[in-house]
């Protein structure tokens, strides 16, 4: 009969033969197995103690990682910022550009579709694709496109104000900015720009330009610098000649007597000759005399300013030999709704 007894980790049985308790052997297979559970507790507690510290803990590397996106999220909020900022600059450049400065030199506003346009190509953004801030990269590697496109952009706009500003004596002069005929008591304007009644065939019909009348042979000046465009004779304009002034400006004076001027040649003497396309003209020279040719029902001279193809109204460029007061009353003139004379 055989008790057990176990101390500590070593256990006993009584041999009741014997009298006396006796350690008990554990043979090979008995070991192994209780190696094997020992072993195999041990390694379900440790990973137990691993997932668990690191689910609680981050690992330094972990630290490191979350250190720097929140750094580099700091940093992006504070380029979205800077970029916001240089296109505000940006955008008073632009508005200054077009209402100031283009304005002052008479050069057209360059259109939006041109200042705002994106990149071609749409694989230009591929290198940023397929990472979890893909989206951020790209927005932010698009609108650093786009400014630097404005900045070019500007840039070139820059440069040619500049141009334009050392040329804007010689603009200031070839702009028409006078009356094409002698009108010091603002007497000759028979009808204006606009919806008039036509002299010929009595119905409401535009007039692009300004009637002068006066006596037939009275001179007809240049009103700015330029150079003769066109020297014709038309069914409806009659004689007629244009003045192509540059910086986007043409001048056109109908109903000519003819096409032959007085000229002083190098000798001093006085000679008549016919004015011809290619010839240069200042502002105040002769380029005609008044006449009644054309469709026209009475001697008198019809003046358009053309502005990049676009006949405009010619009062708004007498600014040359014109007092505030004699310019309003110019206006009142120019606006009477009448029968035109062509």
């Amino acid at each position: 009969m055989y008790n057990f007894i176990s101390m500590a980790k070593v256990k006993y049985y009584y041999d009741t033969n014997t009298l006396s308790y006796k350690r008990i052997e554990l043979n090979t297979i008995q070991k192994v197995k209780k190696g094997f559970f020992f072993t195999l507790s041990s390694t379900i507690f440790a990973v137990v103690i691993i997932i668990s510290y690191l689910y609680f803990f981050d690992s330094p590397k972990e630290k490191r990682l979350k250190q720097e996106n929140q750094f580099l999220s700091n940093n992006y909020n504070d380029l979205q910022q800077k970029i916001s900022k240089i296109e505000d600059v940006m955008e008073d450049m632009q508005i200054r550009d077009d209402n100031i400065y283009r304005v002052i030199f008479e050069a057209d506003p360059i259109p939006n579709s041109i200042r705002k346009a994106g990149f071609g190509g749409i694989n230009r953004y591929e290198k940023y694709r397929g990472y979890n801030t893909s989206e951020l990269v790209t927005n932010t590697a698009k609108k650093i496109d786009q400014i630097s496109k404005q900045i070019y952009i500007q840039s070139k706009s820059f440069d040619n104000i500049i141009e334009l500003a050392k040329n804007k004596s010689k603009m200031l002069a070839a702009i028409p900015a006078i009356q094409p005929i002698e009108n010091k008591d603002l007497k000759r304007i028979a009808s204006g720009y606009g919806y008039r009644i036509h002299p010929i065939y009595k119905i409401r019909k535009m007039h692009y330009g300004i009637d002068f009348t006066a006596k037939t042979g009275t001179p007809i000046y240049a009103t700015g610098n330029g150079e003769i465009d066109k020297v014709s004779y038309e069914r409806g304009y009659g004689y007629h000649v244009v003045i192509n002034h540059g910086y986007g400006y043409k001048t056109l004076y109908a109903h000519l007597r003819n096409l032959k001027i007085s000229k002083v040649n190098d000798n001093g003497e006085k000679i008549i000759t016919k004015i011809q396309k290619g010839d240069k003209v200042n502002r105040g020279d002769v380029i005609g005399h008044v006449g009644n040719t054309g469709i026209s029902s009475g001697p008198h001279l019809h003046y358009e300013v053309i502005k990049n193809g676009v006949k405009i109204n010619p009062v708004n460029y007498f600014f040359n030999d014109l007092s505030p007061k004699q310019y309003e009353e110019i206006l009142n003139l120019a606006s009477q709704k009448n029968q035109s004379f062509d």
